[in-house]
């Protein structure tokens, strides 16, 4: 039964019969059959077939939040098994969401430190697959915003609150200045994220206040290309503080807090809400949670 379920889990979270079979490691005809064979156990319709994929029924549905559910126990209890036999093991994937890429490491080490027979996979995603990834149990947790946008069923551990900060040049036109308003961007050429991104939409917030905002001359989803133009000299940016502080901002380019309003937002850990978390999750919460101490 647990296969089966995971075959939909993996069908759920791909949207083709394909390139789930590959992931579960099995043939496409051995899935259909598996999810036809589910079908016939339960007695109604789960996916909605064609010539490809083309959704799940109602029932199907319903059955989806039940596998869910039924494989995280089931992957749980095998964990913590284990863990029993041999002490915490095994691998955590994390799904992060750019602007906060380089602080991963605050956490990921001193747990490594703690836990050496425990490895790591850290992914860079936007904020909506972040919490699409959490619910198909692609990954085993997430850093996103917690205050922005709907969060669903999720446990949170906020780490920090994001600040920001205009990056430009060091002989510019806000050379000397201690701070800058959001309006007076209005007319500064940034480079930013993509529209995909969370940070990119809470930053076009912050400057619908400025006068005749200009649009981005370079976007990106990647932080590390935003800072290198910027580190130029030749681009501006805004940027969370956190990222400057860890990743410093370059020999020709003055870091300067944007005021008027002083915004922030919370970002943090986010895990399925359970009542019983994994023994690796578990411990990376705690881990977390020293982290988020340290910082307040």
């Amino acid at each position: 039964m647990i296969d089966k379920l995971e075959f939909l889990i993996a069908l759920s979270r791909e949207r083709h019969f394909g390139r789930a079979a590959e992931i579960c490691g099995v043939t496409q005809p051995t899935l259909s059959a598996g999810i036809k064979q589910l079908e016939g156990e339960l007695g109604v319709l789960l996916v909605a077939r064609g010539s490809r994929f083309q959704g799940f029924t109602p029932e199907g549905e319903r059955v989806l939040e039940w596998a869910r559910r039924i494989v995280s126990d089931s992957r749980a209890m095998r964990q913590e098994v284990e863990s029993l036999k041999r002490g915490l093991n095994g691998h955590l994937t994390i799904s992060v969401i750019p602007t906060a890429l380089s602080m991963v490491a605050s956490i990921t080490t001193p747990f490594r430190a703690r836990h050496r027979n425990v490895t790591f996979t850290i992914l860079s995603r936007p904020s909506t697959t972040v919490l699409q990834e959490l619910e198909d149990l692609a990954i085993d947790a997430g850093i996103t915003y917690l205050d922005n946008e709907p969060l669903g069923k999720v446990s949170t551990v906020e780490l920090y609150r994001e600040t920001y900060c205009l990056l430009t040049d060091v002989n510019g036109e806000f050379a000397g200045r201690n701070t800058v308003s959001w309006e007076e961007l209005g007319h500064v050429p940034l480079c930013l994220l993509t529209p995909d991104m969370q940070n990119r939409r809470i930053v076009d917030h912050l400057l619908r206040n400025a006068e005749n905002p200009v649009a981005p001359t370079l976007v990106s989803n990647s932080m590390q290309v935003l800072l290198s133009h910027v580190r130029t000299g030749r681009w501006s940016s805004v940027m969370p503080a956190i990222l400057i502080d860890m990743l410093g901002a370059g020999e020709n380019v003055r870091s300067i807090p944007i005021v008027e309003p002083q915004a922030y937002h919370k970002v943090g850990l986010i895990t399925p809400r359970r009542e019983t978390q994994t023994p690796l999750v578990a411990a990376l919460i705690a881990e977390a949670k020293r982290y988020a101490m340290q910082m307040g």
